[in-house]
């Protein structure tokens, strides 16, 4: 009977110790998150005025309908024109003799090579400001048989119109089964210096010793006649 009491109360308190146990830890548990960083309580009106002043400011701060004028762009500067020439330099080529020559257009006069006619209308230089030197001409070109004597003029066929670009040849080309052209470049010509006129020759400085002096007017002499020279006496 003994024993059997003793074996009671020992399972009575092992009971217990296992209740106890997880409700100490539990309160130990809590009582570490009591006493953790406190939390900061968030800023009262005061103090978000005091950060953003430009809003607290009636001065500063904008009415709901403003509108905020924007920063004009600082204007662009216009650019340099392009120069012009009076002479374009062009180039030919005959793909059935592999003859090449070089010649000159003059703006607006037309200009034959075998059965094609250019006719220049512009020849441009680029500005300082484009960077690239370059030269651009606007060539009309025109296939006409040259006319024989005694037979009418051929009537003229267009084949080419638009820019040629030296620095470019094939982009913008002259598409034709026998000849090739291109420009070279843009010529100015030499202006004309007219011939200087003579200076004037410097009149002389009249001085009072170089004068003449003036005729003194004198009354007029009349003519003295001499008496008839006396007969001589008769002899007697």
């Amino acid at each position: 009977m003994t024993v059997a009491k003793t074996d009671y109360r020992f399972r009575r308190s092992g009971i217990g110790l296992a209740i106890a146990l997880p409700l100490l830890f539990l309160a130990s548990a809590q009582a570490q998150v009591h006493t953790a960083a406190p939390v900061v309580p968030p800023a009262p009106a005061a103090a978000k005025a005091a950060l953003t002043p430009s809003l607290a400011n009636p001065v500063n701060a904008l009415p709901p309908n403003a509108t905020v004028p924007l920063a004009k762009p600082a204007p662009l500067a216009a650019p340099l024109p392009r120069a012009r020439s009076s002479v374009a330099i062009l180039q030919a080529l005959d793909k059935v003799t592999a003859e090449t020559i070089r010649f000159e257009v003059p703006v607006g006069q037309p200009v034959r090579y075998k059965t094609l006619v250019f006719t220049v209308r512009a020849c441009e230089t680029t500005a300082p400001d484009e960077g690239v030197q370059d030269f651009s001409a606007y060539v009309l070109v025109d296939s006409q048989p040259a006319p024989s004597p005694g037979k009418e003029i051929p009537s003229a066929r267009q084949v080419f119109r638009g820019w040629m670009y030296a620095s470019s040849p094939g982009l913008n080309p002259l598409q034709h089964p026998v000849y090739d052209a291109w420009l070279i470049a843009c010529k100015a010509t030499a202006p004309v210096t007219p011939r200087p006129a003579s200076p004037p020759k410097p009149k002389p400085v009249v001085t009072p010793d170089l004068i003449a002096p003036a005729p003194v007017a004198t009354a007029p002499v009349a003519p003295t006649v001499e008496p008839p020279a006396q007969a001589p006496a008769p002899s007697r």
